[in-house]
């Protein structure tokens, strides 16, 4: 989409209100929604972040804890004052937002759980006629599809005024739902909050690894459509067995472990298979990328990925797989790998990027690529949308 000239909307300051994940939740939405705060509040704008009083019910959420350990944020404004699943609530917070008066109510959108929440809180702000509604869309639909997705979805879209797709697979499904309302693709900026890298050696040793050995990384919570099971087979080929490489896997089980630790027994990959399973804390993120030659990313199907983007951050090149908005990010042969989502494949890719020796051309690649993704474009992004809505609302 092509966007008017509107000096005097793109260079005010604004008053930006977030509404999901952060702080006391975990994960890579609170990250992400943390980080944004600060790139707007860089720019001089007033930010604050409504996050859950209860994000998920316990017995939905597949992982082992919700909440985070680390020490509290004390640059940015968050409370807690929504309840996912209690529509009162959503009225309740819809009021306080409303009352508020933001330029921007800025939502990420991931899950058609939220839709109901998301959007009827949407709909009570927007009542206050000044306020706009601009979204982050992870994905439109989510990986794993349940009845009801689009009737969900359909409904969050309508309250929105307009939409940043961090692939271009996602902006296409969006067209699906809306072909009118702004909306433009922008990636994924750098995870740039897990600090910088650090010297091989010394990450090696305080993960307590094998410094004879090199390392390759599958990180992030573990589901069927990421495809640990491809990796785990391609570990399995005679040719990477022997060779001095071990896989990392460093994230938290959100499905049955057992498939996967009896996959391990059955091909013989008990000494090729460093399992770290628990949820990795924020200030641990730099040992396992800086301790890693190549970030594996089999995924079945995705949109786009977070995990791609702490790897630029951390100069690794990365494996991934052809689907959704993965090729978009990792040019093939420039910084990385971009495969099938096979096996042999996978054990193809590992075997070149050793034997042909490519990590540090790979590396230095990544350096020039990571530039385009700032958080100062994504602000940017964010405020042309909004710059694009209300000249909309003039016509």
């Amino acid at each position: 989409m092509a966007y008017q000239n509107q000096p005097s909307l793109l260079n005010q300051k604004l008053k930006i209100l977030i509404l999901g994940t952060a702080y006391p939740f975990r994960g890579g939405l609170a990250n992400y929604n943390e980080r944004l705060a600060r790139a707007f509040q860089a720019l001089g704008h007033e930010t604050e972040i409504f996050t859950f009083l209860v994000q998920y019910p316990s017995f939905l959420f597949p992982g082992k804890s919700q909440y985070s350990s680390e020490i509290p944020p004390l640059d940015i404004k968050i409370a807690q004052q929504v309840n996912s699943i209690n529509p009162l609530n959503w009225i309740s917070a819809g009021i306080k937002i409303r009352n508020k008066r933001p330029d921007i109510l800025l939502i990420k959108y991931w899950l058609p759980f939220m839709a109901p929440c998301f959007g009827s809180i949407a709909r009570v702000v927007k009542n206050n006629h000044h306020t706009k509604v601009i979204t982050i869309l992870d994905n439109v639909l989510p990986h794993e599809k349940r009845a009801g997705d689009k009737l969900l979805t359909n409904y969050y879209i309508r309250a929105s005024d307009g939409f940043i797709a961090m692939s271009q697979s996602v902006l296409k499904d969006l067209r699906n739902f809306t072909n009118v309302k702004p909306a433009v693709f922008n990636p994924h900026p750098l995870y740039d909050n897990f600090g910088e890298a650090i010297n091989k050696e010394a990450a090696k040793n305080n993960l307590s690894l094998q410094p004879t050995f090199n390392y390759l990384l599958f990180f992030g919570f573990i589901r069927r459509y990421k495809g640990l099971d491809l990796l785990l087979h391609a570990m399995a080929n005679e040719r990477l067995r022997k060779l001095p490489v071990k896989l990392i896997v460093a994230g938290e089980f959100y499905e049955a472990e057992k498939y996967y630790l009896d996959l391990i027994e059955r091909l013989h990959l008990q000494q090729h298979v460093i399992l770290r399973t628990n949820f990795i804390p924020d200030n641990e993120v730099k040992n396992y990328f800086s301790a890693v030659d190549l970030v594996v990313q089999p995924y079945r199907h995705a949109t786009q990925s977070g995990v791609t983007q702490i790897a630029y951050q951390f100069n690794k090149p990365m494996i991934v797989t052809n689907v959704g908005g993965l090729p978009e990010l990792v040019p093939d042969g420039k910084v990385g790998y971009v495969i099938k989502p096979d096996a042999s494949e996978i054990s193809k890719a590992i075997i070149d990027f050793y034997e042909q020796g490519r990590e540090q051309v790979f590396s230095r690649n990544i350096i020039e690529e990571k530039s385009k993704f700032s958080w100062e474009q994504m602000v940017n992004t964010i405020q042309k949308v909004y710059s694009e809505t209300r000249n909309s609302e003039s016509h």
